[in-house]
């Protein structure tokens, strides 16, 4: 074992701690599956701000936006509320079948996570239901 050291007993405990889950992580009963979501949307020229219901894989139009939610999560009721939405985002304003604009997930309680980039719109994730 020439050029290697043993891990001190510590460290080793440390490694499994985090490769065993823990209790509390084991009750977690997790995100419920949702098939809706309701969306906040900014047109930041005119400063509208509308409220938008987005149905799961059909398309939700804003302005130039075509947003189509592919999952929605919502945490269980016993739960702090959160929502996770995963959003597919595209601008028609330059081309007919849309330039993509975002795709991933978007977090309710943590929107500064991953958001919509866009000079004209804003779009944040409210809730799932």
């Amino acid at each position: 074992m020439r050029g290697r050291m043993p891990l001190p007993a510590a460290l080793l405990g440390l490694a499994l701690l985090s490769v065993v889950p823990s209790a509390s992580a084991q009750q977690d009963p997790g995100w419920v599956p949702q098939r809706t979501a309701s969306l906040q949307a900014l047109d930041k020229v005119t400063a509208r701000v509308t409220l938008l219901e987005a149905p799961l894989n059909r398309i939700t139009a804003f302005g130039t936006l075509r947003i189509t939610l592919r999952a929605c999560n919502a945490r269980p009721p016993e739960e702090v509320p959160d929502a996770a939405a995963w959003l597919q985002v595209t601008d028609v304003r330059n081309k007919a079948e849309g330039e993509p604009v975002f795709s991933g997930w978007m977090f309710a309680n943590a929107p500064g996570i991953a958001m919509l980039e866009h000079p004209v719109y804003d779009l944040r994730v409210l809730a799932c239901h």
